[in-house]
């Protein structure tokens, strides 16, 4: 799903959160699942763990790096433990609070210099990943496990924006975006549908970065054994 590269987001840098107040209220898209849960756009100041989800690494033969490679950008950069989950770009790392969003911005450098291209990493802490865990409405409703993705944004998106999305030409897939999370029921597979990085980048003007829900399910586990 990681097909498109977006463009200037207006003033936003990639892996910085919204300021409270910034968006409004955010809005559930596309879904009636369930009540919306509203991701905090403050640093999670309980977390030691955090899990930094790369956009965009070893796709299509794009942006080839090897994942011990990119867990040693996060050691130069201040992080004393670190583990890595496939060729992706999903790295779980312990931290100070104050430090990750350090960590991360220092890893998007030097990601920058190596290969030439952006990298956006949408942050969240262990926490952050528990909340999508128990917060995912198409779960709620019985869906099959293997159906489910979730996109992570790197910021909370402006309410009306969200209030413009429409679920309804894309059915059977369905999706709901709760703050900084989007969550996709896909039926027919990631491949076929059209819910992609590039319709909620085009629609939402923030970087994203989508994930199966196995994978979810095993970073937050990672995340639970880096406490």
């Amino acid at each position: 799903m990681e097909k498109s590269r977006i463009g200037k987001s207006r003033g936003r840098a990639g892996t910085s959160l919204a300021k409270p107040g910034r968006a409004g209220r955010p809005i559930e898209a596309a879904s009636q699942l369930g009540p919306p849960t509203h991701a905090s756009a403050s640093r999670p100041g309980g977390d030691r763990v955090f899990v930094a989800l790369l956009r965009g690494i070893n796709v299509g033969g794009r942006n080839r790096l090897r994942m011990k490679d990119l867990a040693a950008m996060f050691k130069v950069a201040g992080a004393p433990s670190i583990r890595t989950y496939i060729q992706s770009g999903n790295v779980v790392y312990r931290s100070a609070a104050r430090e990750a969003e350090r960590i991360a911005r220092s890893v998007r450098v030097a990601l920058a210099r190596r290969l030439g291209a952006e990298v956006p990493i949408a942050l969240r802490g262990g926490s952050d990943l528990e909340r999508v865990l128990s917060s995912n409405p198409f779960l709620t409703a019985g869906r099959e496990t293997r159906t489910l993705h979730v996109g992570f944004l790197t910021e909370i998106p402006l309410a009306e924006r969200v209030a413009a999305l429409d679920s309804k030409p894309w059915l059977p897939d369905e999706f709901s975006l709760q703050g900084r999370e989007i969550y996709l029921y896909l039926p027919n597979g990631a491949a076929r549908t059209k819910l992609t990085s590039r319709y909620f980048d085009a629609r939402l003007e923030i970087p994203s970065t989508f994930r199966n829900w196995r994978t979810v399910t095993k970073l937050a586990g990672m995340a639970r054994d880096l406490r």
